[in-house]
C-alpha cells in the first residue's frame, strides 16, 4: 500500500450510496473509493489494508459542500449570535446574553426609525469584551469602544468594515484556519469562499485557495470575488490576481436582503409601505457582467433576494444571452445567490438560461417571523420555493452565510419547510448539499460527491440516533421508503431529535477532523 495514502477498511456501518445501496463497509486507498460491499465480504481485504475501522453502525455519506461560505467571520466566533430582526434594545440584551470572550453578532439590521448602539453601550453590554456586530449584507458594522477611536452611533461602512475585522483578527490569530477546522468538523469537505473587496484584498484569496489546494488536511476552498466587471478584461485582471478563481460574484449583489429592509420588492414591505426596498445593480450592470464573464470563461455570480431585483438581474442575463449566445451562458453555468422569491416567469427563465442556483434553508427559517413581518402571510408563504426549483430542474446548491456551519440544519429545514408544498425530500436536499455544491462550481466529474468505486473519497462519517429514508411530511415521495427497496438511508431529521454527530470526515482519503474514540 502507498504509505503516504494508508488503505482504510472501514466496516460494520451503513453506506450511503446508489452505486451499493446495501453495502455496509468501504475501502478507502490512494484517496478514492477502492471498494464497497457487504460485511462477510469484507473479510478478505483486512489483512490488506493498513487499518480497520468499527462503524458500529455509523453512518458513511458523501461529505458536504457549503455553496456560500464565509471561512474567516466563521472562525471569528465559535458561536456568532443571529441579530436578525432585532431592535436596538434587544441587540444590547443578545451581546450580554453571550458567553463568547469575543461577540460577533451577525445579521444586524440597523433601522431607520431607530440610533444604533453606540461603541460604549456595546462595550458595557459585553462587559468589557470585544464586540462586532455586522449586517445582514456584511455592508455595515459596528464595534466596540476598544475596536473604534470614536462613540460615534452611526455604523462603518464600506472598506472601514474590512479595517474593523482587521483589527479583530489581529486579536484573533488563524481565524480563516479555525473557520476552516469547524467547516470539516461539521462534516464540510469543500466551501465556496466569497471574498469581498470591502472586507479583504484579492490576495487574501489568492492565498487561501493556493493553501488549501495544496494543503489536504483542510476543506478545499472554492473560490468566489465580489467584484463587478464590466468587460472580459476586467474579469482577466481579477482571475490573474487570483489564481485558481472559480467565479466573479457571489456577493456581487443585485439588492440587499429583507432584514434591513433592502431586498427590492414588487409591491411595499408590510411593514413599511413607503419602502420597496432598492436596487443596487441595473439590468444594463447585469448584463454587462454576466457577458464579461462568459467571453472570459468565468463563471458569474449575482446574489439576488428580492422578487423585483430577480426581474431585473434575469432581463440584465437575457440581455447578456442575445450577445453571447444562449448556449455559452449554458456552458458557464452562471448562478444566483441567496435565490428567495420566484415566480413561475422567473423559474421559466431561469431554466432557460441555464442558470444555477444558491439557497440557504436554514437562514430562511430562522427568519421565517421577520420575513412574515415584512413581507405579510401571504407573500411570505412563497419564500425559498424549493420543491418548485427542484421540480423544474434547477441545480441547486446549499450555503451557510456568515452564521457558522450547520449542514443538517439546512437539510432539516428543507424537509420540514413551513408550506408543505415546498418541501422536498431528505435525499433531495442532501444531493444539493453534497453533490450540488461540486456541480454548481464545475468540479463534478469522475463520481465526485457520490460513493462509488473510483470516485474520491470525500467522505463523512455520522452517529445518528436513526437512519431513515425520510420524504417530506405531506408530500408523495418519488421513490419508496421502504428500507427493502434500497434507498440509501439517512439520518432521521425532526425539531426535537438529536443532530447527528460527525466522527470523522475524509478529503480524498485523508483526515481532516476526527471525534472517532
Amino acid at each position: 500500500m502507498n504509505p503516504q495514502h494508508p488503505a482504510t477498511l472501514y466496516r460494520h456501518g451503513v453506506v450511503h450510496s446508489s452505486a451499493d445501496p446495501f453495502a455496509e463497509a468501504v475501502l478507502v486507498a490512494d484517496g478514492q473509493i477502492a471498494w464497497l460491499g457487504p460485511d462477510d465480504a469484507a473479510d478478505r481485504l483486512v489483512d490488506q489494508v493498513d487499518e480497520v475501522v468499527d462503524l458500529d453502525g455509523a453512518l458513511v455519506a458523501p461529505a458536504f459542500v457549503d455553496a456560500h461560505a464565509h471561512v474567516g467571520l466563521a472562525g471569528l466566533a465559535t458561536n456568532p449570535v443571529d441579530l436578525t430582526g432585532l431592535d436596538r434594545d434587544a441587540v444590547l440584551d443578545a451581546v450580554a446574553r453571550s458567553a463568547e470572550p469575543l461577540v460577533v453578532g451577525v445579521g444586524w439590521s440597523p433601522s431607520p426609525h431607530q440610533s444604533s448602539p453606540t461603541p460604549a453601550e456595546l462595550t458595557r453590554a459585553g462587559a468589557g469584551r470585544s464586540v462586532v456586530l455586522l449586517d445582514a449584507d456584511l455592508g455595515r458594522a459596528q464595534g466596540s469602544a476598544d475596536l473604534r477611536s470614536d462613540d460615534a452611533a452611526e455604523p462603518l461602512v464600506g472598506l472601514a468594515v474590512g479595517s474593523l475585522l482587521d483589527t479583530v483578527a489581529g486579536s484573533t490569530p488563524d481565524a480563516v484556519r479555525r473557520g476552516l477546522a469547524a467547516a470539516a468538523a461539521a462534516g464540510i469537505v469543500a466551501v465556496h469562499e466569497h471574498s469581498l473587496p470591502a472586507l479583504e484584498a484579492r490576495a487574501v484569496l489568492a492565498d487561501l485557495l493556493a493553501w488549501s489546494a495544496a494543503d489536504p488536511t483542510v476543506p478545499l476552498a472554492i473560490g468566489y470575488r465580489a467584484e463587478l466587471c464590466e468587460t472580459a478584461d476586467d474579469v482577466k485582471e481579477v482571475a490573474a490576481d487570483i489564481p485558481g478563481l472559480t467565479g466573479v460574484g457571489g456577493d456581487v449583489a443585485v439588492d440587499g436582503t429583507f432584514a434591513a429592509w433592502g431586498a427590492a420588492l414588487g409591491a411595499p414591505y408590510a411593514d413599511d409601505p413607503e419602502s420597496r426596498g432598492r436596487l443596487l445593480l441595473s439590468a444594463e450592470q447585469v448584463a454587462n457582467h454576466v457577458g464579461a464573464a462568459t467571453r472570459a470563461g468565468v463563471q458569474a455570480a449575482l446574489r439576488v433576494h428580492g422578487d423585483r431585483a430577480m426581474a431585473e438581474a434575469l432581463v440584465g442575463i437575457r440581455a447578456a444571452s442575445d450577445v453571447e449566445g444562449i448556449a455559452a451562458l449554458n456552458t458557464a453555468g452562471h448562478r444566483l445567490d441567496g435565490v428567495e422569491l420566484v415566480d413561475a416567469a422567473a423559474l421559466a427563465s431561469l431554466v432557460l438560461l441555464g442558470l444555477r442556483a444558491v439557497v440557504q434553508p436554514a437562514e430562511a427559517e430562522r427568519r421565517l417571523t421577520l420575513a412574515t413581518a415584512r413581507l405579510g402571510t401571504v407573500r411570505a408563504a412563497g419564500v425559498l420555493p424549493l420543491a418548485d426549483l427542484a421540480a423544474a430542474g434547477v441545480p441547486l446548491g446549499v450555503g451557510s452565510g456568515a452564521l457558522g456551519f450547520d449542514p443538517w440544519a439546512a437539510i432539516r429545514a428543507a424537509v420540514l419547510h413551513r408550506e408543505a408544498d415546498q418541501r422536498i425530500s431528505a435525499r433531495a436536499a442532501f444531493r444539493a448539499h453534497t453533490r450540488g455544491g461540486w456541480r454548481l462550481a464545475g468540479l463534478d466529474g469522475q463520481g465526485v460527491g457520490e460513493i462509488r468505486i473510483g470516485a474520491p473519497a470525500h467522505l463523512a462519517l455520522w452517529r445518528a440516533e436513526e437512519l431513515v429514508v425520510q420524504a417530506p411530511e405531506g408530500r408523495l415521495a418519488a421513490w419508496s421508503t421502504d428500507p427493502r427497496a434500497g434507498t440509501p438511508l439517512l439520518p432521521a431529521l425532526g425539531p426535537d431529535l438529536p443532530a447527528p454527530v460527525c466522527l470523522r470526515t475524509l478529503r480524498a482519503g485523508t483526515v481532516i477532523h476526527d471525534a472517532l474514540d
